[in-house]
């Protein structure tokens, strides 16, 4: 069977994988990265003169906010903008619209492009350390508006920032073992240094998503905070249980609730208006704390707090390049994983069999087009 349905790019197109000036943060629609200056608000409300917060939202939903390459490049480039800004007192990342703040890198560039293009990987990673870099030197304090889905990368790259503050109808999760990839962007070493080691191990391999009560349980975000409204009222997000603790011996509190309960809670959930207006408060919030303590001192307190999450991620840095650079070879894991998600619509599924793919390689069959070929999802008869 030709494998001519698997979309490939031209053999000849070459990614520019500089990172520029404003250039990037001027497109005028998605995919793209935004820069927005924002009044800083007291609680009352009232604007602060001259002071001000910096938005960059990832603005791709038609994908999930996921990033372009532009995307990333654009990010690392607000981030150096906010921190050199002398009236920017914090930076708060998100995503556009109410149904992710970002689920990873954009699988139709690294299934088209960066599959059997193991220079541009090491590229692209040069890339992603920078929107990295450009956090871990600012004395800006960075803020995760988790406004829908953190999954994967999306988890990944905002999760260096340092507190986040999620809508309760946000989940979070990894997905890169279940599609070719591993969390090696920021979940598996964020993850050890602040979950416990069994709770990390879990996280960032299983594939399992939690809510966003669940994070909060697990120290990994600071707040959580309601945006369905129900009569006019803000209610909890009814697919979690958040109304008690224990039960039957387990902990419960805020984990999805079971079966046909989650079910139900799920068509009510969809059916309430979402309302964005506690969680921007509690962003701005934290603005102000932070716009009210010495602006050196905050800087340094950052810098000094930040080296354990720095750390874990610069001991395994120089790994992970040539990692992807290997793994992105033909017919292999990430080939599978990447061409199976963005060949969706031509086979109606995004995984292949895993199974298979295990029972073959127990008999020895190297990574190879058949071994891709046996395994890849079949395009539908039309």
């Amino acid at each position: 069977m030709a494998l001519d349905w698997v979309p490939r790019a031209p053999k000849d197109e070459i990614f520019n994988h500089r990172i520029t000036s404003d250039e990037r943060l001027q497109r005028t629609e998605p995919p793209r990265t935004t820069y927005e200056l924002k009044p800083l608000l007291a609680p009352d409300g009232n604007e602060v003169k001259d002071l001000y917060v910096a938005w960059v939202t990832l603005d791709n939903p038609a994908q999930y906010n996921s990033y372009t390459l532009d995307m990333l490049a654009a990010t690392a480039v607000a981030f150096e903008k906010a921190s050199h800004d002398p009236s920017v007192v914090a930076v708060i990342f998100t995503g556009a619209g109410d149904r992710a703040l970002c689920t990873g890198g954009n699988v139709v560039e690294y299934s088209e492009h960066y599959v059997m293009r193991p220079m541009d990987c090491q590229e692209y990673m040069s890339v992603y350390w920078r929107v990295f870099d450009e956090v871990w030197t600012s004395p800006k304090p960075f803020i995760r508006r988790v406004n829908g889905m953190s999954i994967g990368g999306g988890e990944e790259i905002s999760g260096v920032c340092d507190l986040s503050i999620a809508a309760d109808t946000a989940t979070f999760g990894q997905v890169g073992p279940l599609h070719g990839s591993t969390a090696m962007g920021g979940a598996c070493q964020f993850k050890s240094v602040v979950m416990t080691m069994e709770d990390a191990m879990w996280n960032a391999v299983s594939c399992e998503q939690w809510s966003a009560y669940k994070m909060f349980r697990k120290n990994y975000i600071y707040k959580v905070v309601p945006v369905l409204k129900q009569d006019g009222k803000f209610i909890r997000n009814p697919e979690v249980t958040t109304d008690k603790w224990v039960e039957n011996g387990e902990i419960v509190y805020g984990e999805f609730k079971p079966g046909e309960e989650r079910k139900k809670a799920r068509e009510l959930a969809r059916s309430l208006p979402k309302d964005f207006s506690l969680l921007d408060k509690a962003c701005m919030d934290i603005a102000w704390t932070f716009a009210n303590l010495y602006p050196q001192q905050v800087a340094v307190s950052y810098s000094l707090l930040r080296a354990q999450k720095k750390i874990a991620y610069e001991r395994t840095k120089a790994e992970i390049i040539w990692w992807w650079a290997a793994n992105a070879g033909a017919y292999g894991e990430f080939d599978m994983g990447m061409s199976a998600f963005n060949t969706k619509k031509v086979t109606g599924s995004t995984d292949i069999d895993v199974i298979k793919l295990r029972q073959m390689l127990a008999k020895g069959h190297p990574y190879d087009e058949e071994m891709f070929e046996a395994v890849m999802p079949k395009p539908k008869q039309q």
